[in-house]
């Protein structure tokens, strides 16, 4: 079947997330001042404990149906357990996920190859991102930030739909979107579970970018694997 779609993970696929994930504390750092100024008088460390247990709960509830709901529901959470209401649509709740995104992209990069790579896919295919990510406002900030946001034909992430890779619905939300059936579309990843195993058992074929060793790679059977996005082109025609 000829490939008419081409679909991304967006993390450490086209955008790198840099200093080994270490986004984490200063962006909660960020969030909790602006709780502060919002009349949020606790401590960082207990509203970083009242976090971490609020999307841990979150995690455990959602896991076995592969959900995601959107970050505000951690803050909410977070800030009612320790005496605060503030609904999941509020503006303090929507402004401290807003703080936490400007933090957390301080510290993703572009792939040196990512532009060039879609450029000369655009036009001759038609082109999504398929992301894991509660901040769905984020990752449309990122890609307009350097200039990708008009190279997409579809952008579906998890925070939005709350289905999160490996499920095949999030896979197929996209797929409805371009009008594309699964056989005709490819889709490039780094990660084995959410994105070669989740990506085949949607009925795509898979393109895996190796960013890092990992052992289950060969066994999940991508359909090409690649080193670097500037290899790209040819591993779609060899798909």
């Amino acid at each position: 079947m000829p490939i008419q779609a081409v679909l991304f993970d967006m993390f450490d696929t086209l955008m790198l997330i840099e200093k080994d994930h270490a986004f984490y504390n200063p962006s909660l750092k960020r969030l909790h001042r602006f709780l502060v100024k919002n009349g949020v008088d606790v401590r960082f460390s207990v509203f970083r404990d009242a976090y971490i247990k609020a999307r841990d709960a979150l995690y455990v509830e959602a896991d076995a149906k592969l959900e995601e709901l959107h970050f505000n529901h951690r803050i909410s959470n977070a800030l009612k357990s320790i005496g605060y209401s503030f609904d999941v649509e509020s503006e303090v709740v929507s402004g401290a996920t807003n703080e936490f995104c400007e933090g957390f992209m301080e510290y993703v990069r572009i792939d040196d190859h990512t532009k060039s790579a879609l450029e000369k896919l655009h036009g001759k295919y038609k082109l999504g991102i398929v992301s894991n990510f509660a901040i769905p406002e984020c990752v449309d900030k990122l890609l307009e930030q350097h200039g990708l946001d008009k190279l997409f034909d579809v952008v579906v992430v998890s925070g939005a739909v709350n289905k999160r890779k490996p499920s095949p619905e999030i896979f197929q939300k996209a797929l409805e979107k371009l009008g594309v059936n699964a056989e005709n579309a490819v889709f490039v990843g780094d990660t084995v579970d959410a994105d070669i195993i989740g990506a085949k058992a949607a009925g795509m074929k898979v393109i895996f970018i190796e960013r890092r060793v990992q052992k289950e790679a060969e066994q999940a059977c991508p359909n090409q694997t690649i080193k670097s996005l500037s290899e790209l082109l040819a591993a779609i025609e060899n798909c």
